[in-house]
């Protein structure tokens, strides 16, 4: 699954429909994630919450609607570092997105990050 922004950047979120669904029912605010260090993706994800205070409620709900056994979802660290990993490896280089004039989109992630 490869995600292309109005922004102009693109990169690949996951390999197939469960672990897109694994990162949008853990970390919904992903898209925030690039450039991040973990201390502020912990603010972004806190503000989340904050703002949508039932959203474990909900959270739960999709997934057994979605027929996902909650104990098997990975934890936020895990699927953001999935995300990132993702976006750095082989498979990331055969997803290049290429704009209208011919030039690749910007990384989700700079690929020069440790």
């Amino acid at each position: 699954m490869v995600y292309v922004g109005l922004d102009g950047e693109a990169g690949l979120l996951a390999l197939g429909l469960p672990e897109l669904v694994q990162l949008c029912l853990v970390a919904p605010w992903w898209r925030d994630a690039p450039g991040r260090t973990p201390e502020e993706l912990q603010v972004v994800a806190d503000e989340y919450r904050e703002d949508l205070p039932d959203f474990a409620r909900r959270r739960d709900r999709a997934a057994r609607a979605l027929g996902i056994d909650l104990d098997e979802l990975p934890s936020e660290a895990t699927v953001l570092a999935r995300l990132v990993e993702r976006s750095r490896g082989p498979v990331a280089a055969a997803c290049l997105v290429v704009g209208y004039e011919g030039d690749p989109l910007d990384p989700l992630f700079n690929t020069a990050c440790p």
